[in-house]
């Protein structure tokens, strides 16, 4: 593994390895253990889209590891401003042994991997978010104990969680349904990649359908960063959609709930639900720490 783009370029090994390490790394930092494993290493950070946990997960973890991180805004960065990415790529790859990039277009995340030298990870993307499904995936192994045969079901906007959720569960031995509006659906390629994995998967516009039997019941904003203006429409559209305890009550009666923040209450999911699922909802953030420390450690030590 050269990078961390998509869970499209993992295998199911590689996932669950990760998982593994991330495990192994949050009981370094329970004990109070010390493992420089990324000691005199640094690690860029571009950020064209501001987030607080992305930001203090990753500097957080670098410093646990003996590295640096160093973090570099779209008003630092030249990337989008003029330079080619090509060159950014290649510029940064001379001072710096990783990049991590937060930024709206999957082909500039792509674009650093092919021309540069050194490991680039998907801190998200519009398509991608494959560094908060590795947390969730390792939160729901902690409360399940499992993933081979876990049931998730995603409620929402087709967006980039709804992909990394697709494949990442399928690929960790999961069955994944998905409840959306018509035209709010995943991209289409990941659809046709689920094809491959026949009943474990499921598509739907009907809420109550995807979560019958669920495990984990998962949702997301309805409107992300960058769709303000159309902020009064999908709320329209998404009627219907949110998480609350009508939905909760076709789950199964063990079922956890994740949101990987920040949750607006009344809207995707109600504050009776958020609350009574905090502890989950929590132990996911947390997990950003140590899922991302793991892919650190895979990629640069």
């Amino acid at each position: 593994m050269k990078h961390f783009l998509k869970l499209l370029d993992c295998t199911s090994e590689e996932i669950i390895e990760l998982l593994d390490l991330a495990d192994q790394l949050k009981k370094y930092v329970k004990e109070g253990k010390e493992h420089p494993f990324l000691k005199g290493k640094t690690l860029g950070m571009i950020f064209e889209k501001s987030s607080t946990r992305t930001r203090v997960s990753f500097e957080t973890g670098m410093f646990q590891l003996g590295g640096h991180a160093l973090f570099i805004s779209s008003k630092d960065a030249q990337i989008g401003r003029g330079e080619p990415t090509e060159d950014t790529a290649r510029v940064l790859s001379r001072y710096l042994d990783g990049i991590m990039i937060r930024t709206f277009d999957q082909a500039e995340v792509e674009t650093l991997a092919e021309y540069g030298s050194i490991p680039i990870i998907n801190g998200l993307t519009d398509l991608y978010h494959p560094c908060q499904i590795m947390a969730d995936l390792q939160t729901i192994r902690e409360y399940k104990g499992k993933l081979e045969g876990v049931k998730l079901c995603y409620i929402g906007d087709g967006n980039n969680m709804a992909n990394s959720y697709i494949v990442g569960c399928l690929k960790a031995g999961m069955s994944v349904s998905v409840a959306t509006p018509d035209d709010y659906q995943p991209a289409a390629h990941v659809l046709e990649f689920a094809k491959a994995y026949g009943n474990r998967f499921l598509l739907t516009n009907d809420p109550k359908v995807a979560a019958r039997n669920a495990d984990v019941v998962a949702t997301d904003v309805w409107a992300s960063m960058g769709q303000e203006e159309e902020q009064a429409i999908r709320e329209k559209a998404f009627a219907g959609f949110q998480v609350n305890t009508d939905l909760m009550s076709v789950a199964k009666s063990s079922c956890m709930v994740l949101h990987c923040l920040p949750a607006h209450r009344e809207e995707e999911i109600t504050a009776e639900v958020f609350e009574a699922h905090a502890n989950e909802i929590f132990d996911e953030a947390e997990n950003r720490l140590h899922a991302q420390k793991a892919i650190l450690v895979k990629l640069m030590a």
